[in-house]
């Protein structure tokens, strides 16, 4: 019989993009409707959709064998687990998201130490305690549920602590982020005995080493072009490569095609800067993952 891996899946604004995360990397998941647990094309795992809030618990005491969560979740839960690998995404950008304490944009608040003896809102209640505890302040902190931006408008609360990608919803609520807690991003946690388990080590690993490489795939792209004999040296000159550029004759010609890989957002520079030093028919393609 296999041992299979149980592996938490994020439940709400991650879910979609973990699914998508390990389409890419060669897992297909399928949640049907409102059932927790998944179907995945691989024997050798067992899925279970829950909150990510939750997930490192479920980790830590074997419930699951590994999971996928925020780094916040793991520090606010203070969980005992081992953390596989950082995963840089999200549902909205390619760079992690930051728990950031906010007040009203007309408030005299400018400073953490102005917070002495307020009212803080948050979802990470005790992650927040102990970042002020730590600084001498002293504070209350109340959990929200939801909505936490309109906490300081209605004035339930003197400032919040709440997560953003790009500051924008804080600001469109009226508030002022005056002060960064800490920085957060995905995480594949596992539970320590399953890490110590040889066979669901390896899956893990495995796990760990697609996921990583079709997050890298996202970031880079490939590009392939035709450059005549006397231009080679200079187009090398300017590509850049995981090692170096794969250069190859063109039959019976003294032209030679040229295949690097690059990072995406460098191709809108880099493409003209090839046209012009005598490169042709450059090709820009997608990548799936990068090993």
């Amino acid at each position: 019989m296999i041992d299979q891996l149980k592996l938490g899946v994020p439940k709400g604004s991650l879910q979609n993009a973990t699914i998508a995360l390990f389409a890419k990397s060669g897992w297909k998941i399928n949640v049907n409707g409102r059932s927790y647990f998944p179907e995945i094309d691989d024997e050798e795992i067992d899925c279970a959709v829950c909150r990510a809030q939750e997930m490192s618990r479920y980790v830590e005491n074997g419930t699951l064998d590994a999971g996928l969560t925020g780094k916040d979740w793991i520090a606010e839960n203070e969980s005992d687990i081992h953390v596989v690998t950082n995963l840089v995404y999200s549902k909205v950008s390619a760079r992690p998201a930051k728990w950031v304490l906010a007040v009203a944009y007309d408030s005299d608040i400018k400073s953490l130490e102005d917070l002495q003896g307020k009212k803080i809102a948050t979802e990470l209640v005790g992650f927040t305690k102990r970042y002020f505890a730590e600084k001498n302040i002293d504070i209350s902190v109340e959990f929200s549920w939801g909505a936490t931006e309109a906490k300081v408008v209605s004035g339930l609360a003197d400032a919040i602590v709440e997560v953003t990608e790009t500051g924008s919803t804080i600001k469109a609520h009226g508030l002022r982020i005056i002060h960064e807690l800490m920085q957060t991003n995905t995480q594949l946690i596992a539970n320590k005995d399953a890490w110590n388990n040889p066979a669901k080590r390896e899956k893990i690993e495995q796990i760990a080493l697609l996921l990583k490489g079709a997050l890298r795939g996202d970031k880079l792209v490939g590009l392939k072009m035709n450059v005549p004999e006397d231009k080679l040296e200079n187009i090398v000159k300017l590509l850049p490569s995981l090692n170096a550029p794969t250069v190859a004759p063109l039959y019976q010609s003294t032209w030679f095609s040229v295949e690097t890989v690059a990072n995406g957002n460098a191709t809108r520079d880099l493409i003209p800067e090839l046209l012009k030093n005598g490169a042709e028919g450059i090709i820009e393609y997608p990548l799936n993952k990068v090993i």
